[in-house]
């Protein structure tokens, strides 16, 4: 029987085995439905089973559901693989100083291939504290576009201490557009203080800007032929939303999305607001640390297919543990992988007739858990007793690993993989198997947060009151345009670092601000 008419939360997570998609009741954001299939090669296949399958089992009319939340690991995928990425061009405003290191240095020759070496360094250019280095140099900065016309899909703008002074930065984007009529990403608005790093990560955002893009007109497709007319977010790796015009400037934003959107879902589902989330997959294990409600963030630089970065990423751990890791009798002991049969699991492990002996089938066999398809497996005592002793001292140490003391804490454990872990772990208080765990990834991206950060250098002189009132404000502002309702953004947090190496009382100044999706 459907349900009475209204409203509705779809959200569907992307991943690299599975898609999976829930129904949440919009206004209590309890899970209705929640299902698990296969990602296919043609992302927007997979989707439409996924939502077929979440409809059917939530009996709902598809005209009900009113937002749909995307998470997806689309962006990283084409990295690390090298294909659907769109042609870069590099702007780099700063002549004089900068000109020994070129843009690209030290990436991998295939990633260099795959977006081009289409780059020019201009004049321009700020110190730390905000002196001009050089002027901008409009007439260069056109050259160069005339030299790129043609040759590239979008353009990354790059200037020295942008972040102090994103002005020469605004301009050079201007002339771009008025040259070439492609997008442009400002590398002010995606890294920190670092050159290269900030550089790296500028270049990476704009040859995604076509990538995602292709894939939120094929989701936009999906919903339409089921007769959703939803507004479509995507989750951004901070475990917050972004309107899909917002995601399609900054999509380098939705790298690592997956592991924080399971760290969302498994806050939500289990009601804890601290502690550490474990999501055992067929592959890996993601562990992070919840902290009020949301993944603590990294502050190392992050490497990618190859390149590295300094945008934000969430501090996540990946282990080679998961339900389909392959487990083997040694001399010295038993050894957990590293390889693993994954989204084989159902054809290759011992308990669906395989023969490759999997952390599943020592879960099985212990009594963990039972699948209705599984059969029964005949393993000696011994080695399921050394098997499971083998996967908690792994699970242990990485733990131990992501804790800030020796103090034992919660965990909550998600994802389909979840049966390997038993119930007790040292240094942990509880461990906590909320409802609906294997779609956490799912639920954490439906939930409807959305966050606007800013960072930047201010030099001595200001007040103290002002610095953080300005920058407030433009949290906030970031957060509306994200697609927050301006009459819930608040904001969490403001984090000011002194700049050591500066003359004055210059201040490095992180801001964050968090609403409720605008309706």
């Amino acid at each position: 029987m459907e349900r009475l008419l209204t409203e509705y939360r779809l959200g569907i997570d992307v991943g690299g085995t599975n898609t999976d998609a829930v129904i949440l009741d919009n206004a209590t954001l309890e899970v209705i439905s929640a299902v698990k299939s296969p990602t296919t090669k043609q992302t927007s296949d997979g989707v439409l089973i996924s939502i077929d399958q979440v409809l059917q089992a939530a009996q709902i009319d598809p005209a009900s559901i009113r937002f749909a939340m995307i998470g997806t690991t689309h962006a990283t995928n084409a990295i690390l693989e090298r294909r659907d990425l769109g042609r870069v061009g590099v702007v780099r405003v700063a002549a004089p100083a900068t000109t020994a290191v070129p843009p690209l240095e030290g990436w991998p020759d295939d990633l260099k291939s795959a977006i081009g070496a289409h780059s020019a360094i201009v004049g321009g250019g700020f110190e730390v504290d905000g002196r001009a280095i050089a002027d901008i140099d409009e007439d260069e900065i056109r050259a160069a576009c005339r030299r790129m016309r043609g040759s590239v899909d979008a353009v990354a703008i790059v200037g020295v201490f942008s972040p102090v002074d994103v002005s020469q930065e605004q301009r050079a984007g201007e002339i771009v557009v008025e040259e070439l009529g492609v997008p442009v990403s400002l590398s002010a608005e995606i890294g920190s203080i670092g050159l290269l790093e900030r550089e790296s990560a500028t270049i990476l955002n704009a040859s995604l800007m076509q990538t995602l893009c292709s894939m939120a007109d094929g989701l936009r497709r999906a919903l339409s032929e089921r007769g959703i007319s939803a507004h479509m977010f995507f989750g951004q790796n901070d475990g917050t939303l972004m309107e899909v015009d917002y995601a399609l400037r900054y999509p380098v934003l939705t790298i690592g999305g997956g592991p924080t959107n399971s760290i969302r879902g498994a806050a939500h589902l289990s009601g804890l607001r601290d502690g550490i989330v474990v999501d055992v997959g067929g592959t890996t294990t993601d562990i992070g640390m919840l902290i009020d409600g949301f993944p603590r963030q990294s502050s190392e630089p992050f490497t990618l297919g190859g390149v590295r970065t300094n945008f934000r990423m969430p501090d996540i751990l990946s282990i080679a543990l998961g339900g389909g890791t392959v487990v083997r009798e040694a001399s010295d002991g038993i050894r957990l992988g590293p390889d693993s049969v994954g989204y084989r699991l159902p054809q290759e492990s011992l308990s669906f007739g395989g023969d490759t002996l999997t952390a599943t089938d020592v879960a099985l066999a212990a009594g963990l858990a039972t699948i209705d398809s599984a059969v029964d497996v005949a393993l000696s005592a011994d080695l399921v007793t050394s098997s499971r002793r083998a996967i908690r001292e792994v699970l242990e140490d990485a733990i131990d690993q992501m804790k800030l003391s020796a103090a034992a804490v919660p965990v909550i454990l998600v994802g389909g993989g979840g049966i390997i872990v038993g119930d007790e772990l040292h240094g942990v208080s509880e461990i906590v198997k909320p409802l609906n765990l294997g779609a956490a990834n799912a639920v954490g991206v439906a939930l409807g947060d959305i966050a606007g950060e800013v960072e930047k250098i201010v030099a001595g002189g200001s007040s103290r009151e002002s610095m953080r009132a300005v920058a407030s404000a433009e949290a906030v502002e970031r957060a509306v345009e994200a697609g927050a309702d301006p009459e819930t953004v608040v904001t969490t947090s403001i984090e000011e670092l002194p700049v050591s190496y500066m003359e004055g009382e210059s201040v490095r100044i992180v801001a964050r601000a968090v609403g409720r999706l605008r309706a």
